[in-house]
């Protein structure tokens, strides 16, 4: 089930036609009547399609509601996934995923995002739009800054970028044009307002004599334009069209030797895509940019951009696209909009949904058909270091050295394995991320070794088999124990507040719900990490494998030990300072808890800790009083800001 406002558009409905060529059932809910470039559009399908019109309340795009019947109807049915193409901020998002709640519908959703400007919205909208990110299965976005920011703003996984679609065919008859003149035909098309720079363009226009204009398009600043042109004597080279007509935007085209898309940031908007860029590509015309937003994302390297507002850069840049690179350009333009066809939309949308729908049943001996490759992230201890490559160096293993030493460059060579020096000791995550870039076996399930930990091969495949064995397992991890045997906790339940206030009245043991497994030999799905994505890299030393264990939680994995495999495990071999280590430890658990659970989730935590620490410290003796006190202390200063003071002082 598809909702999108926007696919009252014919030409928009591209996505859902290709999906059902691609053997997808497809029902769209879309706006029975929108205005859409300026013009009021009606819904009306056309043969094949499953397209509901819904009648709605409002035009602003994150203001307006749907009538509820037809949707409470359509929720009573059952689908595989449910894709809510509207803001996850928007009231129209709110009102689909309460009646998807009203009528008890468990199907897994996913979001459209556009925004690529981080703003705090007032309420309710700040908290209608966590409420879908923290929810949601998946998470679609036309750019990459608003896929950044739908993730800071709590969607757990990995959001996809997937550009908006063009119907090749509609654009791609263009015939040669039969003018000699030496005069460049630059185009516009859009909306009238400052904020498309409309003016940069007859700016250029004016500096330019080479340069002819044709806009078309209308909106408020029309007469402004108007004025603009008769002031500069630009009458005779620029031409105002008005509203084209959605049919005759091809033909438009054609009649160009270059379009311009000058937009200019404005506080609160900047261009989220282009799409008019893709459909001149497309069509074979040159496309000359801004830098505003997006556009470079979809414009740079098939097309030029210039710095926006700069007259004299997008003049000189439209002769030059028109002429000496006309070619060059017009074949890259090309392959971009291949990239944006509505086949190759179409597929990103089937990897969206066949990830946000879970994963098929496997059977237990898969894993010995799924590739695995170990990922190691040292620094420094050499010695460490080989005990834990040693019996692994058959399997594909990348070692990453925050610690830049020429010792661990030569014994990765000894060994056989590969080694990746990034440059910078970022912490955990951030060397897990840099060998997770650059995969050595890509598809593959990743074990995660710490350079004091051993396992086995023997023991590794054991461990695939297990992940392998049940669908649902994002990460499992082995019994551990350290060198005189004694046995580790592997699987911790999750932290929240609530668990933070029964560890400080003495009701640790009491704690129940969703667990995770440790990072220290942690071997992780490919498709929860094709997912979930990343680790977070704000976590420099502890808690990170929490905080992507939680995320992929959130999305439905689970996580579990497997008592039947063992591994060996120092614990903090590769550092002895244990007042640096407790102090990122908490810190650690401050940043989750702050992303997780927000400011006032946090302060219910510290105060939980420093209360309980702070009883312990007046009624045990001996050490535990001493380690109660400290912590105390901790909390009460902020872990974040011991770990600051402690990193200066170690840089001083």
């Amino acid at each position: 089930m598809r909702v999108s406002h926007s696919a009252a558009v014919e030409e928009w409905r591209g996505r859902e036609r290709s999906l059902r060529a691609r053997g997808m059932d497809v029902e769209l809910l879309s706006a029975r009547r929108w205005h859409a470039g300026g013009a009021e559009t009606a819904l009306t399908p056309i043969a094949g399609e499953q397209a509901i019109p819904v009648g709605t309340w409002g035009r602003h795009p994150a203001l307006f509601l749907y009538d509820p019947r037809p949707l409470w109807r359509a929720l009573g049915q059952r689908y595989d996934v449910i894709d809510v193409h509207e803001e996850p901020f928007s009231l129209a998002t709110a009102e689909v995923l309460l009646l998807r709640w009203l009528r008890r519908n468990r199907a897994p959703f996913v979001l459209y995002t556009a925004q690529n400007l981080l703003k705090r919205y007032p309420p309710p909208f700040r908290w209608l739009e966590r409420h879908a990110l923290r929810r949601a299965s998946g998470v679609s976005a036309c750019n990459p800054a608003a896929a950044r920011i739908a993730q800071s703003k709590g969607f757990p996984g990995r959001a996809r970028v997937i550009p908006l679609g063009v119907d090749l065919e509609r654009y791609a008859s263009r015939p040669a044009k039969t003018e000699t003149s030496d005069d460049v035909v630059a185009g516009f098309l859009g909306r009238l307002v400052p904020e498309k720079g409309v003016g940069t363009l007859l700016e250029a226009a004016a500096l330019e004599p080479r340069l002819r204009v044709r806009i078309a398009g209308s909106g408020p600043s029309r007469e402004h334009l108007e004025a603009t042109i008769a002031a500069r004597g630009l009458a005779d080279r620029v031409e105002l069209l008005g509203p084209v007509d959605p049919d005759d935007v091809p033909a438009f085209y054609r009649t160009l030797d270059v379009l311009a898309v000058p937009s200019i940031p404005r506080p609160g908007w900047t261009e989220q895509f282009g799409r008019v860029a893709v459909e001149a590509m497309a069509s074979g015309i040159p496309v000359v940019s801004s830098d505003a937003g997006a556009l470079p994302d979809v414009v740079g390297g098939a097309g030029l951009v210039v710095p926006a507002g700069d007259a004299a850069a997008l003049a000189a840049a439209l002769v030059e696209a028109a002429t000496s690179r006309a070619t060059e350009l017009r074949q890259a333009g090309f392959t971009r909009a291949a990239e944006c066809s509505w086949d190759a939309v179409a597929r990103d949308y089937a990897e969206l949904y066949e990830s946000a729908t879970g994963r098929a049943e496997e059977p237990a001996s898969a894993g010995a058909h799924r590739a695995l490759e170990v990922v190691v992230v040292a620094y420094g201890s050499p010695d460490l270091l080989r005990r834990a490559l040693e019996p692994v160096r058959a399997l594909p293993v990348t070692v990453v050295d925050n610690s830049s030493l020429p010792e661990i460059a030569a014994l990765c060579d000894e060994l056989g394995v590969r080694y990746l020096d990034p440059g910078r000791n970022g912490g955990f995550a951030a060397g897990v991320n840099v060998a997770l870039r650059d995969r050595l076996v890509p598809g593959a399930d990743v074990l995660l070794l710490n350079p004091d930990a051993v396992i086995s091969a023997d023991a590794c495949a054991a461990l695939h088999e297990a992940l392998r064995a049940d669908p649902a397992l994002a990460s499992v991890g082995p019994a551990q124990s350290d060198g005189r045997g004694h046995r580790a906790r592997v699987e911790w339940p999750f932290p929240s507040p609530r668990k933070a206030w029964l560890e400080a009245v003495g009701l640790g043991r009491l704690q129940w719900g969703a667990r995770y497994v440790i990072g220290s030999v942690l071997l992780l799905r490919a498709e929860a990490l094709d997912q979930v994505g990343e680790f977070d890299e704000r976590f420099f030393l502890y808690a990170e494998e929490t905080d992507w264990a939680y995320r992929a939680h959130l999305l439905g994995w689970r996580h579990r030990e497997i008592p039947s495999v063992n591994a060996l495990h120092a614990g903090g071999g590769t550092s002895t300072d244990s007042r640096r280590r407790e102090a990122h430890f908490f810190a650690s658990q401050e940043r989750y808890y702050r992303k997780h659970f927000g400011t006032v989730g946090w302060q219910s935590v510290r105060a939980a800790v420093f209360l309980g620490a702070a009883a312990r410290s007046v009624l045990l003796r001996d050490d535990r009083r001493t380690v109660a006190r400290r912590r105390a202390a901790i909390f009460w200063r902020s872990p974040a800001q011991v770990e600051t003071q402690l990193d200066r002082t170690s840089v001083s």
